[in-house]
Parts: C-alpha cells; sequence; structure tokens
C-alpha cells in the first residue's frame, strides 16, 4: 500500500490499532531499497495478515520523511495501536527482517486464539472451537487456547471430549486458576449425572436448610448447566453456615466460579463482596 500524508492517518496510525503497520521508506533511485521491498512483500504474504506493508516514497513525501527525521533510506518504523514501536535501518537479510517482525509480531496460534474469542464473543460457537483447535493443531502445548476449548466442550455438554483435553494440559499449567476452575467445572458435570435433579435437591434443602451436603449438590447441578448466581447462593449458604464443610469446600468452589470465564464481571464482583462479607 503506498501512503501519503493524506492518508496516513487512517492507513497508518488508525489501522496500527487493530494490525501492526510497518512503514518502508523508499526511493526510486535507491538500491537498497529494491532489495528489500520485495522481501518485505513477500514476508507480508508469508506472515498471512500478521502485519500490513505500507510504502513511502521518500522523494514525493517530504513532509512525511522530514516527520519521521530520516536520513537514510532504506527505513523501516512499525506502528501498533497508534504509535511508533521500533524500527531499522539499511537492507537487513530475510532471517534479520523474520527476528524483527517476530519480536512485535502475534504468532499464528494467538491470531487463531484472538480470533476464537471474537467469534465466541459474538456467539459463533462452532468458529471459535474451530479456531481452537487450529491454534492447537499449530501449537500442541498451547494451554491457553486448550482451557478456552475445555470451556466450550463442557458449555456443549460434551464431557468426555472437555475431559480428554484436559487430560493433556501441562503439569506445569495445573497450577493456573483456570485449571482449577476447569477441574471443577468437570467434576460438576460427571457429579450432576449421578445427582437427584433440581427439584429434589431443593425440597431436600427445604426440609432441613442445614443439609449442607444437599446445598452442595444443588450447586454442582447448577454449575454444570453454567446457572453461576443459583451456584454461588448455595455455595455462600453453605460458608456462611459451617465455613470447615468439606475443608472449606463452599469457599473453593466459589473461587472457582469467579476464575472461569463465564460468569459476567459484575456477577463475579457482587459474589466477591458477599463471600468477603460472609468471611469478615
Amino acid at each position: 500500500m503506498d501512503v501519503t500524508v493524506e492518508n496516513f492517518e487512517s492507513e497508518v496510525v488508525a489501522a496500527s490499532s487493530t494490525t501492526p503497520v510497518l512503514i518502508d521508506f523508499w526511493a526510486p533511485w535507491c538500491g537498497p531499497c529494491k532489495v528489500i521491498g520485495p522481501m518485505l512483500e513477500k514476508l507480508e504474504t508469508a506472515y498471512g495478515g500478521a502485519f500490513k506493508l505500507a510504502k513511502v516514497n521518500s522523494d514525493d513525501e517530504q513532509e512525511l520523511s522530514a516527520a519521521f527525521g530520516i536520513r537514510s533510506i532504506p527505513t523501516c518504523v512499525l506502528f501498533k495501536d497508534g504509535k511508533p514501536v521500533d524500527g531499522f535501518m539499511g537492507a537487513l537479510p530475510e532471517g534479520q527482517l523474520r527476528a524483527f517482525l517476530d519480536k512485535h509480531l502475534p504468532k499464528p496460534q494467538e491470531m487463531e486464539l484472538a480470533a476464537a474469542r471474537q467469534a465466541r464473543a459474538e456467539g459463533d460457537l462452532d468458529t471459535a472451537q474451530r479456531k481452537l483447535k487450529a491454534a492447537l493443531a499449530l501449537d500442541p502445548g498451547f494451554d491457553e487456547a486448550r482451557f478456552d476449548l475445555i470451556e466450550l466442550l463442557v458449555d456443549a455438554g460434551d464431557n468426555e471430549a472437555a475431559k480428554a483435553e484436559f487430560e493433556k494440559i501441562s503439569p506445569k499449567n495445573q497450577i493456573d486458576p483456570r485449571w482449577h476452575a476447569l477441574d471443577s467445572r468437570i467434576h460438576a458435570a460427571k457429579n450432576a449425572l449421578k445427582l437427584p435433579g433440581v427439584d429434589k435437591l431443593q425440597a431436600a434443602i427445604d426440609a432441613d436448610p442445614k443439609n449442607l451436603q444437599a446445598r452442595l449438590d444443588l450447586a454442582e447441578a447448577y454449575i454444570s448447566v453454567a446457572a453461576w448466581e443459583e451456584a454461588l447462593e448455595q455455595l455462600l449458604e453453605i460458608v456462611t453456615r459451617d465455613r470447615a464443610f468439606g475443608e472449606d469446600v463452599g469457599r473453593k468452589k466459589m473461587i472457582d466460579i469467579f476464575n472461569m470465564t463465564g460468569p459476567s464481571p459484575e456477577v463475579v464482583g457482587k459474589w466477591r463482596r458477599r463471600l468477603s462479607t460472609a468471611l469478615n
């Protein structure tokens, strides 16, 4: 893309808020520019949209060249989030160009994860799953994407597939709060199959409000269907009535829910405050 002073704001500054933009300051008479220009165009294609190449003819766009203090060409400047973040001068070999780009650009699997999260936010769960699987195909050790995939599988009721993915999580990531949250979610989904229905559990609680096991079972049933506030209500009641019950299981499961991506920030904030009040 040829950039001029007229379109610089839209094609570089604004565009870089979503995709990094690499500006190549060049001139028709510059020998090294004729080497690096095609190489940058090749890399723009090879990186599959991870960055956009913008070319500025320094002879024609002297105002832009002066604004960037260009004294030698080729000079390249990388824009991210509306501002310059790095650059270099001279016709670097391809290996050094790749190293420069890799330092600043998201990896392909990270781009797939971002696309999956966007699709999920828009309610396109099939695309979200497909993108997450693509991210894991690129990097099987990318547990951040695996966490997201497990959540989608549990939401879809595919507990066997969720469990299979869960078992692939690296031991080093088993201290991650999301690991504990997903462990709790998968456990709840498995338990829900063996529990009495919600109506029977609620009847047991109505008959004996001190029946904390029934409250825990009901919370598990609600977790399995992502009924977060209903689950949190039962768990908080356990904390309030007997903090030591089940080795503090009420508080622990509330924390697990807070670490899941399903509950909204407003829900999490509300129940964190209520838990804090109960504990204090």
